[in-house]
Order: C-alpha cells, then sequence, then structure tokens
C-alpha cells in the first residue's frame, strides 16, 4: 500500500500523473458559496480555529473534465453546486447528516454526493454530523467529512489495492480511510497548515493496526 502527498496545485499535479494511475477519486472541493465564516452566526466566535478564504471560489471545468478523463469511479461531494459544470447523474448518493434526531440549527439535513456510477439508484449513507453533534469528535476542517462515511463509500465502490485520489485532501480523511481499508492514495492540498495536519493524520493511521473483520457462519 502506498501514499502520495503533493503539496500544491492540484491542476498542476494531476497534469503530470500518467495515464491510467487512479482508480477512483472522492473528493470535496470548495463549493465557491462563501459560507467560510459560518451559517447564520453558528460557528462565528473570537475563538474560532478556521481562516477565511477556502471558500470563496470553485473549480473551474478543466479541473472536472481531467477528473472525468480518467473514466473511474468518482464521487464528488456537494454535487448540486457544480450541475453546470458536470453531466447529468443516474445515480446519486445521500449523505443523511440527522438520521432520526430532531435538530434546530440552520445546518443541511443533507449532502448531495455526484458520482459518474451508471446505476439509475439513490443511495444513503447516516453518519451524523450536526455542528457540535457528530459521531466522530475530532474536527480539523470545517468541512471535514466522517472517517466513517468515507470509508464506507470506499468499501462499497471500489477493491482493496485501489488507488484512489482525492484532489482537495484538506486534513485527509479520504487519506485516513484509504489507510484503513488497503487502498492506495493519491492526496493534494495547497495550504500548508491543511497538508501538515493530513500528513500527520495518515501517518498516525499507518501506524495503527488494520482491523480485519472476520465472518463467522
Amino acid at each position: 500500500m502506498t501514499v502520495e502527498l503533493h503539496l500544491g496545485d492540484c491542476l498542476e499535479v494531476m497534469r503530470s500523473m500518467p495515464d491510467k494511475s487512479v482508480d477512483a477519486v472522492i473528493t470535496d472541493p470548495p463549493y465557491g458559496i462563501n459560507m467560510d465564516g459560518g451559517t447564520d452566526g453558528y460557528g462565528v466566535r473570537s475563538g474560532r480555529r478556521y481562516e477565511r478564504g477556502w471558500d470563496g471560489s470553485r473549480p473551474n471545468k478543466e479541473l472536472f473534465d481531467l477528473l472525468l478523463s480518467y473514466k473511474s469511479p468518482t464521487f464528488l461531494f456537494g454535487g448540486n453546486y457544480f450541475a453546470d459544470l458536470l453531466p447529468a447523474s443516474t445515480h446519486w448518493i445521500v449523505w443523511d447528516k440527522k438520521g432520526n434526531i430532531e435538530f434546530k440549527n440552520p445546518f443541511s439535513d443533507c449532502e448531495l454526493i455526484w458520482t459518474n456510477d451508471k446505476k439509475k439508484v439513490v443511495k444513503k449513507y447516516t453518519v451524523i454530523q450536526q455542528g457540535f453533534i457528530s459521531e466522530e469528535k475530532e474536527r480539523f476542517h470545517p468541512t471535514q467529512k466522517p472517517v466513517k462515511l468515507i470509508r464506507s463509500i470506499i468499501e462499497d465502490y471500489t477493491r482493496e489495492g485501489d488507488t484512489i485520489l482525492d484532489p482537495f485532501m484538506g486534513s485527509g480523511t479520504t487519506g485516513v480511510a484509504c489507510v484503513q481499508t488497503g487502498r492506495n492514495f493519491i492526496g493534494v492540498e495547497i495550504d500548508p497548515t491543511y497538508f501538515a495536519i493530513a500528513e500527520r493524520r495518515i501517518a498516525e493511521a499507518q501506524m495503527q493496526p488494520r482491523l480485519e473483520v472476520v465472518v463467522r457462519k
């Protein structure tokens, strides 16, 4: 199993990658909706850990065209924000962020994940994450996705030994999930602070023993 991390612009890195080097893409691009300061006052406080500026613009069409040129399973969080840049999909994934718990806050109940899978169905994963109420307490990035969620997608749509690319690596959640599930990982992050966090988290995951599931009948 290999891990390859790049600090820099993802377009430049992707242009230099050899053909057929990626078996799947799982990524969460910036949506360009200027929500880096929080939602209606939520997440905004004097001791806020996150810096503004990461959600001011979204990727251009060249990046999406390059991703789709790999002709591999691709999963894009917030796909509804890129409808004008992506082909129509018949198979969407819904991340249910609330489950059966009732919340009164401005956060989204769900998040949509665009895929190029040819299935004509909608698949749902439920992993609770609503502000401070979350199944995973450790957070390093304002839009950090749960490892449990990424693991589920990886295990359902890829095979052990596959190479997964995340061109917007952030704090490295996809890389952690790849290490835990025996997939190779290529990650790209332009922000040095988050790159260092991702590097540390993935290194720590590599030092942990993999959990083997034994099914007895």
